[in-house]
């Protein structure tokens, strides 16, 4: 079974592009669940507004993921019919990116780079989960991006899945980093890319 990740992000773009990555959102959701893939939301980055958000990360599993990542791929565009964040607002074109990836290579993640740190499980489990530290947060020095697992109940184990989350979502930061520029690329040459969508949408924000 493949498995890889699509980005979905604002671009650091205005509440109603936050609020159409949310709805980009449950359209690949449901499109990729009718299609027989597993997807499943990792991470996410709420945004200024309830029911927003600035990107959020999906995991797609299954056979073929290339023909979900040829269709969806790009830039997508939501035509609002009504604001209600900005009713007054007459721009109506609100645009998103969608990138798939696949996590950086655990070797290009230095060992150095990492620390991690145990504290208490508040996950399922009842009083015994809580009375040692199996709880392991993980800790990229550089960048000072964190991640937590408790899922499991041994230490051991959680430390090697809060590895492979901050893997994730270091591969995340890089692609969001990279779909930023793609964002500027966009405000420049507003011709040139907002009239190139993968695809469009209408609908109410």
């Amino acid at each position: 079974m493949e498995k890889e990740y699509i980005q979905i992000t604002s671009g650091r773009g205005p509440v109603e592009c936050c609020r159409v990555v949310v709805l980009v959102m449950s359209k690949i959701v449901e499109h990729a669940k009718s299609q027989g893939y597993e997807v499943d939301v990792v991470e996410h980055e709420d945004g200024p507004n309830d029911g927003c958000m600035f990107s959020v990360t999906l995991v797609v599993k299954g056979e073929n993921i290339l023909s979900l990542k040829e269709e969806w791929e790009g830039s997508v565009l939501w035509v609002a019919q009504k604001n209600t964040f900005r009713p007054w607002h007459r721009r109506k074109n609100w645009f998103v990116g969608v990138h798939f990836f696949k996590p950086l290579q655990a070797e290009s993640v230095l060992g150095r780079d990492l620390t991690y740190e145990t504290l208490r499980s508040s996950g399922p489990g009842g009083q015994n989960v809580n009375k040692v530290e199996t709880a392991v947060r993980a800790i990229h020095v550089p960048s000072g991006t964190t991640v937590v697992a408790s899922d499991m109940r041994s230490q051991t184990q959680n430390k090697k899945l809060a590895r492979e989350r901050l893997i994730m979502k270091l591969s995340a930061i890089e692609k969001e980093k990279q779909m930023q520029q793609t964002h500027d690329v966009w405000m420049n040459h507003n011709t040139l890319e907002r009239g190139n969508p993968i695809k469009k949408f209408k609908g109410d924000l």
